[in-house]
């Protein structure tokens, strides 16, 4: 083997998913990893990073994050993919939303090509009867996932769709999820071995609960995050999950459960798992489902499906050591507070928050650090699990000879006060915020390129990030 590469990283502790931890050397050239050598002898390299005392863990990768709404993805993307690398992420799926045919969402692609500094796949959400009609389109050009918003229809039909390039106005529509058209999009996407992304929330029950509460209170100021969960309660999950468990039964898709956080939820998708085992059924939780409960009572805090009450949270770092959590996707969305709260209206105040940045600090403090979870559980549910399911695997996902060279260096000991300041997002608030963590990415590395290294986001590399493909299996 010709002993001459682009990156050395030397003296340190790789995570291998499934495997364990390795001390090695690793090679870096042309954007692979070269090799993983025990000693490094009379190899010469551009650069040697030193991670003595470091783990290096393979490329994060974020399966849920929304941009592309409140700023055009011109903009978007280069901050939100920023924001990714500051906190070790290397690869984005973004969750799109447009309104109409599916065929202009070549444009999107088009500026993508030159703004992220991540890689990034797609996940298109389909909103309408005509979508349907798009799914074999899209997984032509690499998109073959497909989100169902069971929360959209009744009198919760309004939706934020993302921006046309250079646009800045933002765009509403209405979607009616009905039955028959979740059928439609379960059919089709069976029959494309796709995978149907499924938010379960009842719009019926959610949509009677909020019409009763804004009739006897129009002005809340109070218990903000225990009156939402309320009105948007665990039963409205599992009643939706029942449906999408019948429906499925008659198809046979793939289907991967987005932002569980509640044990009710958690444990009647795990029970259909069980039941159906023809299925291949995922299970997706986020950072903030491990660390805020309706306690919380900030406005910040308000997201669909709801935090919950705290006794969740552990029953959740539970169900992610015994591996029926898959992964962790941080349902990012990058819009700023003074939108958000909407002027102190509890009733309009936008749902959803920014996370990409805080995901991997967010699961080494709280998780690694607090004895929670380990670093190779941290390895598959932060990077591998997603990779697999999504087609990926091992081109992503994984530290070996042959896989892109995406890599995560981490300093278990360091502490960190978190600030937006330090987030490099559009968003300018974080429900992290003051929050000392220990535990965070060091250098980021994208494709053999460094990108982020003590927290400096290397500008230069925007345009480096490459459009990957969703493929058709998932294991």
């Amino acid at each position: 083997m010709n002993n001459t590469c682009d990156i050395v990283i030397k003296n340190g502790n790789a995570i291998i998913p499934f495997n364990g931890i390795v001390n090695t050397n690793i090679l870096i050239e042309n954007g692979k990893i070269k090799a993983l050598k025990k000693t490094i002898k009379n190899v010469s390299a551009n650069k040697i990073i030193n991670a003595e005392n470091k783990y290096i863990l393979p490329g994060i990768i974020d399966p849920h994050v929304h941009y592309g709404v409140y700023t055009p993805i011109n903009s978007a993307a280069i901050t939100e993919s920023a924001s990714a690398v500051t906190g070790g992420v290397t690869t984005i799926m973004r969750m799109i939303r447009l309104g109409g045919s599916y065929r202009k969402i070549v444009n999107h692609l088009l500026v993508s090509k030159d703004t992220h500094i991540t890689d990034y796949a797609v996940h298109a959400s389909i909103l309408e009867p005509s979508q349907v009609n798009d799914m074999s389109y899209l997984k032509r050009i690499g998109i073959n996932s497909f989100k169902i918003y069971m929360n959209l229809g009744s009198d919760l039909k309004k939706i934020l769709v993302d921006l046309n390039p250079g646009d800045i106005s933002l765009k509403e529509i209405e979607v009616d999820m009905t039955d028959k058209l979740l059928a439609e999009i379960i059919r089709k996407g069976s029959a494309l071995s796709s995978i149907i992304l499924v938010h379960a929330e009842d719009h019926a029950q959610c949509s009677k609960n909020i019409q009763e509460m804004r009739k006897l209170n129009e002005h809340v100021s109070s218990d903000l995050l225990k009156l939402w969960s309320s009105l948007r309660p665990e039963s409205s999950e599992i009643n939706s999950i029942r449906k999408i468990m019948k429906i499925a039964s008659n198809f046979e898709p793939n289907l991967y459960f987005v932002h569980i956080g509640s044990a009710e939820a958690l444990y009647e998708i795990y029970r259909n798992k069980r039941l159906y085992k023809n299925l291949k059924i995922w299970i997706e939780t986020c950072p903030h489902y491990l660390t805020h409960s309706t306690d919380y009572d900030n406005i910040k805090g308000k997201v669909v499906p709801p935090l919950r009450s705290k006794r969740n949270l552990v029953k959740l770092w539970d169900a992610i050591r015994l591996g029926i959590i898959d992964t962790i996707g941080t349902d990012h969305v990058a819009n700023d507070f003074e939108r958000k709260k909407a002027n102190g209206n509890f009733w309009n105040a936008l749902s959803g928050f920014p996370g990409l940045a805080t995901m991997l600090p967010v699961m080494l403090s709280e998780g690694v650090n607090k004895r929670r979870v380990d670093l190779i559980r941290i390895s598959e549910i932060c990077s591998a699990n997603a990779s697999r399911i999504f087609g990926l695997f091992p081109k992503k996902g994984t530290i070996m000879e042959g896989s892109d060279a995406d890599l995560t260096i981490v300093d278990l000991e360091k502490e960190q006060i978190v600030s937006p300041d330090i987030l490099n997002s559009h968003s300018d608030y974080t429900i992290y915020d003051g929050w000392r963590l220990r535990g965070w990415p060091i250098i980021t590395i994208v494709r053999g390129k460094i990108v982020m290294e003590d927290g400096i986001v290397d500008q230069s590399y925007i345009g480096h990030g490459n459009f990957i493909e969703i493929a058709n299996n998932s294991k």
